[in-house]
């Protein structure tokens, strides 16, 4: 069976230019970053999923009315295996959302058209490796069983879920919450949205995330005349150095199987003030991106973040308020779970690497089901232009890590 797999893969160059292609022509951006949401992408991978024979099709939509339709939709697509689904089933989870291109003039071509370029064979467009790569990957895998009639060992579930690039509140956050019945404890669950450019690493475990805006309200004056006005900027910069710095102190061992293999507390997102030089500015807002080592829980950090606050707050006389954007914690999947041992044999049979399992500091799907007491891997043979100008996905590591997903269905 495996060998009329590989061969069917092979020849599937063609259909996975073809779903690249429709995919990224289609912009998913989540409403949070100036989008319409996922409905028209999940309504064309509808239609050519069923155009291509696979027909056990289910949705399920988050409703939000900030996205086209009100919805925010889930699709779930599955082959049917042999074996009694007591066993549990073999979930690949990708994501339909993508973010936003970015600057337009760093991209050398339509970011939302497929461009198909040589040397390596790829294809350029933003979705194509994030996270399209480990969709199309599932997607060939699954059509190689379902074209030529063949039944993998555990039912075959493929999930392409919404909002994952900002915090899958409409995504599998929202299908644990309310629809948790669709997962079993003993499923295995792979999400090919993370790895390195050999293909050797496997996540097992992620760092918690706090993603925090901050809102510093001063006294707004004229800029002759600090002594009139409290300024809100100077107190934000200070505040946004002293968490970096302190939070780094306080919160400062290491963890090999991470990588960077610490805690990180970055200031990023900076929003306008005033207008104009010649004024004090009476409020600021900035945000913070904070990775953490799970041997530390978000509460103790949170309650270091109010200490320093506070301090800024009677030094500056402002006030600081904050609001979390997101805060997720996440336990780990051991390295001798089945799930990851089945995906290192079929790693290792694909690409010439040793698998070996690794912490990530970004947030993926895998977290929300560890927490509900399901092992994840998290993996793919990826290139890393995610989220960059001229993205692109190698045409080799789709049609490879389709077979890796096969296998895991023998």
């Amino acid at each position: 069976m495996k060998e009329s797999l590989f061969s069917w893969i092979d020849n599937s160059l063609p259909l996975a230019v073809e779903l690249e292609t429709g995919l990224t022509k289609i912009p998913a951006v989540s409403p949070d970053s100036g989008g319409d949401g996922e409905l028209d992408k999940c309504l064309f991978l509808e239609g050519w999923l069923k155009a291509h024979g696979i027909t056990q099709l289910e949705r399920y939509d988050a409703p939000d009315d900030r996205a086209k339709g009100g919805v925010r939709p889930n699709l779930i697509a599955a082959i049917s295996g042999s074996e009694d689904e007591n066993r549990g089933r073999l979930w690949i989870m990708s994501h339909l959302d993508v973010v936003p291109p970015g600057e337009k003039k760093l991209w050398h071509s339509d970011p939302w058209i497929v461009l198909q370029a040589d040397d390596p064979p790829r294809l350029i467009g933003r979705g194509t490796e994030d996270n399209q790569q480990g969709l199309v990957s599932s997607v060939l895998a699954a059509l190689a069983f379902a074209s030529q009639g063949l039944k993998p060992a555990r039912t075959i579930k493929l999930l392409f879920a919404a909002d994952e690039e900002v915090g899958s509140a409409f995504g599998i956050d929202w299908l644990v919450k309310n629809h948790g019945s669709l997962f079993q404890k003993n499923d295995m669950v792979l999400v090919p949205d993370g790895g390195d450019i050999n293909g050797e690493l496997i996540e097992v475990a992620e760092k918690n995330i706090l993603w925090i805006q901050f809102t510093t309200r001063g006294k707004q004056a004229h800029g002759s005349m600090p002594d009139l006005g409290a300024n809100a900027f100077l107190a934000a910069s200070d505040l946004a150095v002293r968490l970096h710095h302190e939070l780094s102190e306080k919160f400062g061992e290491r963890d090999p199987l991470f990588e960077p293999d610490y805690s990180t507390f970055q200031p990023t997102k900076k929003e306008a003030n005033v207008p104009n030089i010649n004024t004090i500015p009476g409020e600021d807002v900035f945000c913070m991106d904070m990775r953490v080592l799970p041997r530390y829980s978000a509460k103790s950090v949170l309650a270091e973040v109010d200490r320093i606050k506070a301090e800024v707050e009677a030094k500056y006389r402002v006030t600081v308020e904050y609001t979390l954007a997101q805060l997720m914690e996440s336990k780990p999947t051991a390295a001798g779970a089945p799930v990851v041992q089945k995906l290192s044999a079929a790693i290792a049979e694909v690409y010439p690497v040793k698998p070996k399992p690794y912490g990530a500091g970004g947030g993926t799907m895998a977290a929300y089901l560890r927490n509900a007491g399901i092992d994840c891997a998290v993996w793919t043979k990826t290139n890393k232009t995610l989220h960059q100008p001229n993205e692109y996905a190698l045409l080799e590591n789709i049609l490879g890590d389709a077979k890796v997903i096969a296998l895991m269905g023998l």
